[in-house]
């Protein structure tokens, strides 16, 4: 099971197709929609499934409920290590937890910045710049949970206050103000159709009409910067700065293969995730099938930047300097209701430090 967009279905579908023919085992995959990959439950899915596509916060959940088979078997350590020195940022350490590693990389991803190159010079260097082109209505800004929450993440990291991924306070009341003033700047100019608008969705409406140049924060999906994709590209940059130390503390994404515990072709599901996570398939046929590589060689390739008019090299920045969210069990419920909390929140005009003890209280009852 994976999810629904071109970038997550299309490469599995193609490196199934080549394991067939290299193995003779078939694998068959079915797609969910984003909104259910960012919140379904794996235990269920990893009943029905052998194989499934998942999200790293999910990983406390898990190893809580022993739906998944450890990927850390003996044998196999060079190949594991070798994709580790090769990690896009935290991604591949991001599935390491309780002493085992429950899946590997194979889409690496983390909030970054897509514009309208027809429209704009270049992609914005600053937070004053968004907020400028915010004002003139020129701005798009992915705001439905999860995604607030993510941007609400990145703004702490980027102003070098950080959210806690332990203890019981999500972040101190005068740091997470700032960063609600920070986002405040964008959102107070934004239509509240934006608030149901995840990253595929704005990335659809900035591709589809002119009225849009900028998406300072959101999930890079290099799809829509392939040649043909859509009837205009974007291009990608590292996240703009708001704080004083470069593009750091963006909200990583991304996507791991994992193996279901329930699975009777274990030996073979985990065969073919050690492959398709490898730098050879990634490099290739996962890449040529449209897919956005977890390994950094393939994020090194010159051919694959060529392609994507160097979306890798221009967002890599922001996946090197990415902040890792909590993965404790319980964290997926509090990610949802928090992001539909801040949402409350910043549409009623509430008081800052209102939404921020509101966010630190959900937060202490996740834990």
């Amino acid at each position: 099971m994976t999810w629904d967009h071109p970038r997550g279905f299309d490469p599995m579908v193609a490196t199934a197709r080549a394991w067939q023919e290299q193995t003779g085992v078939q694998i068959v995959w079915d797609k969910r929609s984003l909104q259910d990959f960012e919140s379904f439950p794996v235990e269920e899915l990893a009943r029905q499934y052998d194989l499934i596509v998942i999200d790293h916060p999910h990983v406390g959940q898990i190893t809580k409920e022993g739906c998944l088979a450890p990927l850390d078997v003996a044998g196999r350590e060079a190949e594991r290590a070798a994709m580790a020195s090769h990690s896009v940022g935290p991604s591949f350490a991001s599935y390491d937890y309780a002493g085992h590693q429950w899946a590997f990389p194979i889409d690496a991803a983390a909030q970054v910045q897509a514009y309208r190159p027809d429209l704009l010079d270049g992609p914005a260097k600053s937070w004053t710049e968004v907020v400028e082109l915010a004002k003139a209505g020129r701005v798009i800004l992915p705001m439905r949970a999860p995604h607030s929450l993510m941007s609400f993440y990145t703004l702490a990291g980027n102003l070098g206050t950080p959210c806690a991924t332990q203890g019981d306070e999500l972040i101190p009341e005068k740091d997470g103000v700032r960063v609600i003033e920070t986002l405040r700047q964008v959102t107070d100019h934004i239509a509240p159709d934006q608030y149901a608008m995840d990253p595929i969705a704005a990335s659809e409406a900035m591709t589809s009409g002119d009225q849009f140049a900028l998406m300072p924060l959101g999930y890079g999906y290099v799809s829509y910067a392939l040649d043909g994709f859509r009837p205009h590209k974007l291009k990608f940059a590292d996240i703009p700065v708001a704080g004083s130390r470069g593009p750091i503390g963006s909200a990583v994404g991304g996507t791991g293969i994992a193996v279901s515990a329930f699975s009777s072709h274990q030996e073979a599901a985990i065969g073919y995730a050690y492959w398709v996570a490898s730098e050879a398939t990634q490099r290739s046929i996962y890449a040529g099938a449209g897919g956005q590589p977890g390994h950094g060689l393939a994020w090194e390739d010159d051919a694959i930047n060529a392609a994507t008019a160097d979306f890798y090299r221009a967002t890599r920045a922001s996946m090197q300097g990415g902040w890792l969210r909590p993965r404790h069990d319980g964290y997926m419920a509090f990610q949802d209701a928090a992001a539909r909390r801040l949402n409350a929140g910043l549409q009623a005009r509430e008081a800052a430090s209102d939404i921020v003890a509101a966010l630190n209280a959900l937060f202490r009852e996740s834990r």
